[in-house]
């Protein structure tokens, strides 16, 4: 791209030099910033405008706060998503609108807070916050034509929209991938590997045929123990930052176990806790809240663990079922089906071990079978796994070029609009 005809120094070391005919201007000299309010003060089911927050989260109310466009910028919890509104609209209390001045695009200026590295502003760390103070002192370079920051906004615009559908495209792309290895699954342990197999009806409406010498049954047949941990009295207040580690449902995925929050609890603790204390092979499960269903095993090399009243504890009977045959069951079509059919009414929120025991699942009674076919889905999954790494990495790539080419144009460090 090319480069502007003369610079000179902007003053700030992290911007570097600018446009000659550009200025340093604090965000107080391009926009005012004003406050939400409390959406309880002007939620109307019958208005006519949406009240607008950091999350997106709309609701209606009988007037409105500011005519746009604006940018929204945020106070607590998502400070760093600004927000570009051309409507009229309220704000919640969460956030700040802007009131743009008449010498600014007011598109620029979205991007320019696009730029804002909020990390060196905010304060408070459980629940991040900006000051209007902080905000109004925040330095952005800008040209002094209008007419060139809206052709900076335009060419962005057109930019933007193009690597935005790419992302779009490569982020669809990973859905048919998982769409994939979710089939090769299902298929697998319903239907096994042998296309020449001969079939038979299972017996069951929703599962249909499967290999003849398969075996449907139910869960509580194939395990030796169905059961969940409790939360350690005190709480969290008994946390450590070392020790055995406690397993709770946001370190249960389906890929594996993420242990990067993972709390720890004494050994005196664990103790106490001996009927969840889990073990290699086992299968974990999560059966209640919003990740029910999630699942993976305990892998070889684990070591000692325990789990909270939210995990349960599936421990096959390894002469019976295969342990990561039994998770890729549980996380097939078959298991999610079942747990799904068991959320309704008063269960909806989670899954009792009575329900899980009668879990039915159809499996071959040959254990090497069992392991050839978690063999067979393992090395599709691996190849899948593979083209889906390299499109995140794609997904990362354009996402870091986006941010930087809008960096390098607001400011000036390319030139993007003709003379």
């Amino acid at each position: 791209m090319k480069k502007y005809e003369s610079y000179k120094d902007s003053g700030i070391e992290w911007i570097g030099e600018i446009p000659s005919h550009w200025e340093v201007k604090k965000l107080k000299r391009l926009a005012k910033i004003g406050n939400g309010q409390d959406h309880k003060n002007v939620w109307d089911q019958d208005g006519d405008y949406p009240i607008l927050g950091t999350g997106g989260e709309f609701g209606k109310a009988n007037a409105y706060l500011h005519s746009g466009p604006s940018v929204i910028l945020g106070r607590k919890g998502t400070i760093d998503k600004p927000q570009f509104v051309e409507t009229p609209f309220w704000v919640v209390d969460t956030a700040y609108y802007t009131e743009i001045i008449q010498n600014v695009d007011a598109k620029l200026f979205y991007y320019l807070c696009t730029t804002i590295n909020f990390d060196l502003y905010k304060y408070g760390s459980a629940v991040p916050s900006m000051t209007q103070e902080v905000l109004n002192q925040i330095p952005f370079v800008i040209s002094t034509s209008l007419k060139e920051q809206t052709a900076i906004a335009a060419f962005l615009d057109r930019k933007t929209a193009e690597i935005d559908q790419l992302i779009a495209d490569k982020k669809q792309l990973l859905e048919l991938y998982q769409e994939e290895k979710t089939a090769i699954i299902n298929r697998a342990v319903t239907k096994g590997i042998n296309p020449d197999a001969k079939m038979k009806e299972s017996g069951i409406e929703w599962l249909g045929e499967i290999p003849s010498h398969w075996e449907v049954k139910r869960l509580k047949l194939l395990v030796s123990k169905i059961g969940s941990g409790v939360t350690p009295s005190g709480g969290a207040s008994v946390y450590l930052t070392t020790g055995i580690p406690l397993l709770r449902s946001q370190n249960i995925h389906f890929d594996g176990l993420k242990l990067d929050d993972v709390a720890y609890i004494s050994e005196e603790i664990n103790e106490g806790m001996s009927n969840s204390k889990i073990q290699e092979g086992d299968v974990l499960l999560n059966i209640t809240g919003a990740s029910i269903g999630r699942c993976f095993y305990v892998p070889n090399g684990f070591g000692r663990g325990n789990v909270n009243q939210h995990v349960c504890i599936i421990r096959p009977i390894v002469d019976i079922i295969d342990t990561i045959y039994l998770y890729l069951l549980l996380r097939s079509e078959i298991g999610q089906l079942q747990i799904r059919y068991q959320q309704t009414g008063a269960n909806r929120e989670g899954l009792n071990f009575e329900q899980l025991k009668n879990f039915s699942l159809p499996f071959p009674t040959n254990i090497e079978e069992q392991k050839s076919i978690v063999e067979f889905i393992e090395a599709k999954s691996k190849k899948i796994d593979a083209k889906i790494a390299r499109t995140e990495k794609l997904i990362e790539l354009l996402s870091e070029y986006r941010s930087t080419l809008i960096s390098e144009v607001v400011t000036g460090k390319v030139k993007v609009v003709e003379d």
